[in-house]
């Protein structure tokens, strides 16, 4: 299981142990003990005395954890490994290639109708992207009869993303800095080789990410702002962008190169704006992180011809407030508006928050 810092991955990881009735062990590979002793001979140790199951976090900081799982897995045929890594964490590189043996989840942050749940107790069933387009008023509505929508949207949008939230508000941004850094000082230098310059590249680039998002980047202007090459820069951003800080918005996601320049970078996520602003966002920036965020979980998103986003290959989608009219968009197939500010739509007019429901 892959995903960002602060997606829930250990707390699931032990919630599932937790239920386990084998005899079952959690192992942190970030511990000390791992810096000299070897997985594989600890699970070797604990299969003689009973042990089936093995809950192993945070594998991309050792240095063998592909190889001693691979092995573990192909020696005990009765055993059942759960792990969980980096966003950045490819498993089909490394010291063994375990993508054959692996079946792999990558756990996003909470969607709108998760944190619903989370926050509020308030179930809700996902829809699909074909049901919202269809089916948006109907279901609109019936949300909106349990709630004030709009309120709980914006809440979302301030600190609804990360389930840690849950425990303070308060100090939410807070927190949620912190991780950021220890994505860029410990997760990202777990996995890929970089030095201490590129870790500060990455935190100037993202400074200035942050200040002017979504931007059309001129990478040679970004470089001489933070004194690197382009190349450097093209690399920061996609490290960053695999580690869920940032999402790139390209004109195709067929063969893409991290030295191929994207078309628009925004934050990963709209809490990240909060975070990072010191004060209220941008609304049009906010509005197209959300919708950025939450479609990239459930199909291909890119760059359009003619309005903001464009999905699936099908459907282009132009995004804004409650007035947005379709004037982009006009004449354009399988075009619709996802509006900000609204409680229902019409026709090809779309609640935003309601793409929150889609995971």
């Amino acid at each position: 299981m892959t995903g960002a810092r602060g997606a829930g991955k250990t707390t699931l990881l032990l919630q599932k142990m937790g239920s386990d009735t084998h005899k079952a062990i959690y192992l942190s590979l970030d511990d000390f003990y791992f810096e000299t002793n070897r997985l594989l001979l600890l699970l070797e140790q604990l299969y003689e005395v009973g042990y089936r199951h093995f809950y192993l976090d945070e594998v991309h900081q050792y240095q063998h954890w592909s190889s001693d799982i691979k092995n573990a897995y192909d020696n005990f045929s009765d055993i059942q490994l759960i792990a969980t890594g980096s966003s950045i964490l490819k498993i089909n590189q490394g010291q063994a290639d375990l993508s054959r043996r692996a079946a792999v989840y990558a756990l996003k942050g909470l969607s709108f109708r998760e944190f619903l749940e989370l926050h509020y107790q308030e179930k809700f069933e996902k829809f699909n992207l074909k049901q919202i387009l269809e089916d948006h008023t109907n279901i609109s509505v019936q949300i909106n009869d349990r709630m004030d929508v709009l309120k709980l949207f914006d809440e979302y949008l301030n600190y609804g993303y990360y389930p840690f939230s849950i425990e303070r508000k308060k100090y939410y941004h807070q927190k949620l800095q912190q991780t950021i850094q220890l994505i860029l000082e410990v997760d990202i230098p777990a996995v890929e080789h970089v030095n201490y310059s590129t870790i500060r590249s990455m935190k100037s680039l993202l400074f200035i990410i942050s200040q002017i998002v979504p931007m059309a980047p001129n990478i040679q202007s970004l470089s001489e702002k933070i004194g690197v090459s382009r190349n450097s820069v093209l690399k920061a951003l996609d490290l960053m962008a695999h580690a869920q800080i940032i999402n790139l918005l390209r004109s195709s996601n067929k063969g893409v190169s991290f030295l191929q320049k994207p078309e628009k970078i925004f934050l990963e996520n709209p809490n990240l704006a909060f975070t990072f602003s010191g004060e209220k966002p941008n609304m049009g920036n906010l509005r197209e992180t959300f919708f950025f965020n939450q479609l990239s979980v459930i199909g291909e998103v890119t760059a359009a011809k003619f309005g903001d986003f464009f999905v699936n290959g099908q459907y282009t989608f132009e995004i804004g407030g409650a007035t947005k009219t379709a004037k982009q968009i006009q004449g354009v197939p399988l075009s619709y508006i996802a509006a900000d500010g609204i409680k229902n739509g019409v026709n090809n007019k779309i609640p935003l928050w309601l793409f929150g429901f889609l995971y």
